[in-house]
C-alpha cells in the first residue's frame, strides 16, 4: 500500500454490488488509506452495500434518492456531522428506462428524457455544489461517462444524450470550482460487465466487440478503473481538471473494426 490518500475522506455514490464501477474504485481508494462514507438508495441495496463498506472499515452508508432535495440536504448534512469536510467524492450514478433504450431514438419520451438527465446528469451538479461547500481546502470530484456522450452506440439512445450533458458539466464545473482548489474530472470506461452495463441491449456483443478490437485486446478491469480514480483523488492529480480520462483499452482512438473483424 503507497498510501496514496491516507488521510483523505471520500464520498462513493452509486455501489450496487460487488461489480460495481464504483466499488472497484471504493477497493482501490481503500487500499491507499483513504477512509470512505457511501451513499445508496433503498433497503436492497443498503443491504448488498453493508458488508462491502463494513470490508473497506467504513461504517457511514447513508441512503438518499438524489432527486430528493430533503434526503440531499440529509445525506450532507450527516457527512458534515461526521467529518466536517470532505477531499473527494465519486459519483458513479446513471438511470433510464430500460424500455427506451431499445428501438428508436427519436421515440424517446419526455418523461425518461428529464428522468434520464435529472438522475444522470443534473445529481452530478446538485453533488458538486453541496459537496463544494464541504472542500474548504480544495478537493477532487470524479463521475463516470461512456463514449457514447460523443457517438453513436447502439442501444445507448437517451443515454449518451444524458453523459454528453455530463461531460459538459464537468467542464463548466471544473472552471467553476478551480479557484476554489476543486478539480473535477470524468472517468470514460469502455464497456464492463455491471448491473448497469447489462441494462443496456446487445450488452453481451458489445463487450466481445470492444475487447476484440482495442488496440490492448482487453476491456478495462475494475482494478485499472480504481487507479485511475485513485491518481485523480491524490496530489499526485493536483493539476488534472476538466478531463475526460479513458480507460477503455484504446478502443475509442480505432475507426473501424481490426482487419481480422471486418
Amino acid at each position: 500500500m503507497a498510501d496514496l490518500l491516507k488521510g483523505k475522506r471520500g464520498l462513493i455514490m452509486g455501489v450496487a454490488n460487488e461489480r460495481s464501477i464504483a466499488w472497484g474504485i471504493a477497493k482501490a481508494c481503500a487500499a491507499e488509506g483513504a477512509e470512505l462514507a457511501f451513499t445508496y438508495q433503498g433497503e436492497a441495496f443498503g443491504k448488498r452495500l453493508q458488508p462491502l463498506a463494513e470490508s473497506v472499515g467504513s461504517d457511514t452508508m447513508v441512503d438518499v434518492d438524489v432527486t430528493n432535495p430533503e434526503q440531499m440536504d440529509e445525506a450532507f448534512a450527516a457527512l458534515k456531522a461526521k467529518w466536517g469536510s470532505l477531499d473527494f467524492v465519486v459519483h458513479a450514478i446513471a438511470y433510464s428506462n430500460k424500455d427506451e433504450l431499445t428501438g428508436r431514438f427519436r421515440d424517446t419520451s419526455v418523461e425518461n428524457f428529464k428522468n434520464s438527465l435529472h438522475i444522470s446528469c443534473y445529481s452530478f451538479i446538485d453533488v458538486a455544489k453541496r459537496a463544494s461547500e464541504m472542500m474548504p481546502n480544495g478537493g477532487t470530484l470524479m463521475t463516470l461517462t461512456f463514449e457514447g456522450s460523443n457517438k453513436v452506440v447502439p442501444n445507448y439512445n437517451v443515454m449518451g444524450v444524458a453523459k454528453a450533458a455530463l461531460e459538459s458539466s464537468i467542464r463548466y464545473l471544473a472552471n467553476d470550482l478551480g479557484p476554489e482548489g476543486i478539480r473535477v474530472n470524468g472517468i470514460s470506461p469502455g464497456p464492463m460487465k455491471t448491473l448497469a452495463g447489462s441494462a443496456i441491449g446487445g450488452a453481451r456483443r458489445t463487450y466481445k466487440h470492444a475487447e476484440q478490437n482495442a488496440p490492448l485486446l482487453s476491456n478495462a478491469t475494475l482494478e485499472a478503473v480504481g487507479g485511475t480514480a485513485v491518481y485523480l483523488a491524490s496530489d499526485v492529480g493536483a493539476y488534472t481538471t476538466g478531463e475526460i480520462i479513458r480507460v477503455d483499452g484504446g478502443y475509442h482512438i480505432m475507426g473501424m473494426p481490426r482487419i481480422e473483424n471486418l
